[in-house]
């Protein structure tokens, strides 16, 4: 029964929480030499011992990581004492540091991208070249359904070809289980548009037939030889193949991330007049925060957008 109930528990925290959790722990324990159980006092020299190294955001989530293992462990949570609030407050105060964001990636510079693994692919064809075939095929591929839907790493990394459905001349439909917005994991189905130019459904039908990929992962490895892999693609491979295209295409792709995918869909989308609703509804988040801050990115703010054009619109 124990190993049922340890099942659950990992079932009910996403993995990469678990492994920041784990790292959270092994930094105090390990590197900074704390003792577990801790004692608030413990737990205000921490945060005073890397205030000017860490982030706000990192020591809080650092602090979520010692509060969940005392309360795992049936031991009372130090974290939660209006001393280390006060101190957290303190260095918010005193070390204040702008949030790093990706930079996002424009409609331009998708276009740029898609049209040199368009011609890489026709060059390939030509040749007979069928890995390179199968790369730039799957990439676009990527990189399209990342943008239009705005996608995390994860979310691409875990689309299964049973749970995509595609309607020729209309769109498809995604089907994932769970998603990092989707806090009571009841699964949601995004919707992806048809369109003329930068098309994610096309680019996603010319990947699995490319491919022969039936079930299964859709986005997977591919050996030097050609060989596609049965797994899904590691979440931190996307950062990689993302910069690597940038760079073949001549763009800046230091300045890129996997994230750059869903701020450029959502700068798009603010400045094409969608208003802040729709936004989070389409994108999948959950407070208005975190679209006002890829509103205010460029320059705009609630009452300047108007309602939201179909996307079908952007052929």
């Amino acid at each position: 029964m124990s190993q049922d109930i340890e099942r659950y528990l990992q079932a009910g925290t996403r993995a990469n929480t678990r492994r920041s959790y784990q790292q959270a722990i092994e930094h105090f324990e390990v590197s900074w030499g704390g003792f577990l159980p801790a004692t608030s006092d413990a737990i205000v020299r921490y945060l005073v011992d890397h205030a000017a190294t860490l982030s706000s955001n990192t020591l809080k989530l650092r602090l979520a990581a010692l509060a969940q293992w005392h309360i795992s462990q049936g031991f009372p949570d130090p974290t939660k004492t209006p001393l280390v609030r006060q101190i957290l407050k303190g260095i918010r105060t005193l070390h204040p540091r702008q949030e790093k964001q990706a930079e996002p990636l424009q409609l331009r510079q998708l276009e740029q991208c898609v049209l040199w693994l368009e011609e890489g692919e026709k060059r390939a064809r030509a040749e007979s070249d069928w890995p390179i075939v199968l790369r730039r095929c799957r990439d676009r591929a990527l990189i399209l359904i990342g943008f239009w839907r705005a996608f995390r790493s994860d979310e691409l990394c875990r689309l299964q070809v049973e749970h995509i459905q595609v309607r020729a001349g209309e769109g498809m439909q995604l089907f994932l289980p769970w998603s990092k917005g989707d806090r009571d994991s009841q699964g949601q189905t995004f919707t992806a548009p048809v369109l003329t130019r930068l098309c994610p459904v096309q680019a996603y039908v010319d990947w699995i037939s490319a491919a022969g990929i039936a079930r299964g992962a859709v986005f997977r490895g591919i050996d030097r030889w050609g060989h596609i892999g049965k797994e899904e693609l590691h979440p931190h491979s996307v950062v990689p193949i993302l910069r690597a295209v940038l760079q073949a295409a001549g763009l800046p792709a230091e300045l890129y991330s996997s994230h750059s995918l869903r701020r450029g869909f959502a700068t798009w989308a603010a400045r094409s007049g969608w208003d802040i609703k729709t936004l989070m509804q389409y994108v999948g988040w959950s407070d208005s925060q975190s679209a006002l801050r890829y509103v205010e990115s460029v320059g705009m703010f609630p009452g300047q957008l108007g309602g939201p054009p179909h996307i079908s619109k952007l052929t």
